[in-house]
Order: C-alpha cells, then structure tokens, then sequence
C-alpha cells in the first residue's frame, strides 16, 4: 500500500499499533540501560498513540486500517473496497492497552468476515481492490483475490491467531491453526486438486476468488511456515524462552486434556507436562520443577545446563 500516504499526510492504523508495541519491547532496554528518561519519553509517546488510535482508528465495529493523504478513510464500513483488513484487528490486540471491548469486537468482525471455513480461508481483507478510483499502490497490481489483495496472506492472517490466544480464545485460536495447517488442505482428492501445491509446506497465499478459490500460491520461500510454527509454540501451547528462564502460558481449546513438550537446554532436557483437568484450557493454578512448587505469577521455569533431566507439571484452571 505504498500510495496510501505518499505525499506524507496519510496515516497507518496498524503500524500504529506496531509502533506502540515496538516501545513497549525497547523502554525496558532503554531502563536497564540506565536511560529512565529515555524510557519514559518512550512510554508517554506509546500512550498518546494508543489514545490516538483508539479514538481515531476506531470504525465502529473495528479498526480501520489508515487513511489517505486527503483523509479518505480506508479499512471501514463505508469503503467499498478493503472494509475490513485483518493486521490492524489482530495488532490492536497483540499491542494492548486499546479498549478491551474494542479489542474483542475486532476479532469478532475478523471472525464474521474474514474467516471463511467451508473455503478454509483467512482472508486479509474483503473485498478486494479492483474498481475504486482511489490508488492505494501496488498491492492493486495483483487481480482480486489474488496474493495480499483480498486472498489469504499467509504471514498477516497468522497473526489472528496470537490475538485470538491473548484474548484467552483458545478454542477459535485452535480452529484457525487448523485452518491454516496445509495438512489439512490435502486430506482429500478434491481438496488436493484444489489446493494444487505442496501440503507438507506453509504456502505464502491462498486465492479467494473463481476459478481458484482455495488454490494455494507460492510454496518454500515464505516466513509464514516460522509464523505459523511460533503460532502453535508461542501462543496456542504458550511456550516462550526468556533468557535463562522458560514462561508456560498456554492457551488451548477446551476439550484438550492436556500435552507435552520435550525441551533441549544444552545438555539437558526438560520434559514438559501439561494437563487441563477442568476443561479451562489457560490460566496455570500450579506448576513443579522436579517435585518443588514454583511461584506461577508467572510460571517461570529456571534453565540450567546440568546435563540432567529435569520434569515439569502444570496444570490449568482457574
């Protein structure tokens, strides 16, 4: 969308959304650096933004994605083209600190109309540009339905997945991994003569429009297959390395009694257990590292390279 603000007045929701979350990463950086007034000018400037984005990024049901230089709004209600994209819903989420209840109706609006099941697609915005007079730049190259214009983007609707699990959606963040699993798009002939490329690899987009709905693009080269890795590690079994230490915070459907994960540190491994006892599916109430209780706000596992087996229980509920 290289035309969206070319003249330097255009404005982009979801990078601002990025923006602020890019501070929150780097003020700690800048704390442990000893640059406190680093930090807090970073800090203030994240809370501007999102109070900005918010108020001005908010179409009603969802977020739009910017606006032209003229102050054409793109990404709402009344565009007829691109209404509804899915970065600025999901980055809304994964960002933080917006309202919560426009966060939750965001990623209903991408559930109602960018997430098509009977097509197993996840659209990255509907409905393609191909008419408006409006030039939004080279993504209009593409026809419709085609790559980033109004198919599945692989890379963009994988990050739906995070916003679903940090929202505490196990269950949809699940479904849509699924969805997106390319096993799943060869599970049949008809859906093999469909998709028409490799099932084993993350295909970088999926086409939304006749003849080719369901046809999937170009296969290999894609960082989507690391996202949609770090989607099912990270967010859905809560699976993250913080230095000398490992978070446990799943988020997983409801009906999984539970799983496993075996970890190399070094050389040593950590086998991982975790159960879901009452179907809540997050919120660990009790964790052990080899038999001794630890503190689970938050359940951080301490990493030693001993060359020893180490055995971790958690469980889940509230």
């Amino acid at each position: 969308m290289n035309r969206v603000g070319e003249e330097g007045r255009g404005e982009s929701v979801w990078l601002g959304w990025f923006l602020v979350a890019t501070i929150d990463a780097f003020a700690p950086v800048a704390q442990a650096r000893g640059d406190s007034a680093r930090a807090q000018r970073w800090r203030q400037c994240a809370a501007t933004v999102r109070t900005a984005l918010d108020a001005g990024g908010w179409d009603g049901q969802w977020y739009r994605r910017g606006y032209y230089d003229d102050g054409t709004p793109l990404g709402s209600q009344w565009s007829r083209e691109c209404q509804i994209d899915a970065i600025a819903q999901s980055w809304s989420v994964i960002a933080g600190g917006g309202d919560p209840a426009h966060a939750i109706a965001a990623m209903a609006a991408v559930d109602a109309q960018l997430i098509r099941r009977r097509d197993q697609l996840a659209l990255l915005f509907t409905p393609p540009f191909d008419q408006v007079d409006e030039d939004p730049g080279y993504i209009k190259a593409y026809p419709p339905g085609i790559r980033e214009n109004g198919g599945q983007y692989t890379h963009g609707a994988l990050w739906s997945i995070f916003a679903l699990a940090k929202l505490g959606q196990g269950d949809r963040a699940a479904e849509l991994f699924g969805l997106i699993n390319p096993i799943h798009h060869g599970a049949t002939r008809d859906a093999i003569e469909r998709y028409k490329v490799e099932p084993y690899v993350v295909c970088a987009d999926v086409y939304s429009v006749p003849p080719h709905v369901g046809r999937g693009g170009w296969t290999w080269y894609t960082g989507s297959a690391a996202w949609l890795y770090r989607a099912g590690l990270e967010a859905i079994l809560g699976f993250h390395l913080e230095g000398d230490h490992l978070r446990i915070d799943p988020c997983i459907p409801r009906d999984w009694p539970g799983f496993s994960i075996a970890y190399r540190h070094g050389g040593s491994r950590y086998l991982i257990e975790v159960a879901n006892p009452t179907g809540a599916g997050r919120g660990v109430r009790r964790a052990e590292l080899d038999g001794v209780v630890l503190d689970i706000d938050p359940c951080r596992i301490p990493l030693h390279d001993d060359g020893g087996v180490h055995r971790v229980a958690i469980e889940l509920g509230s």
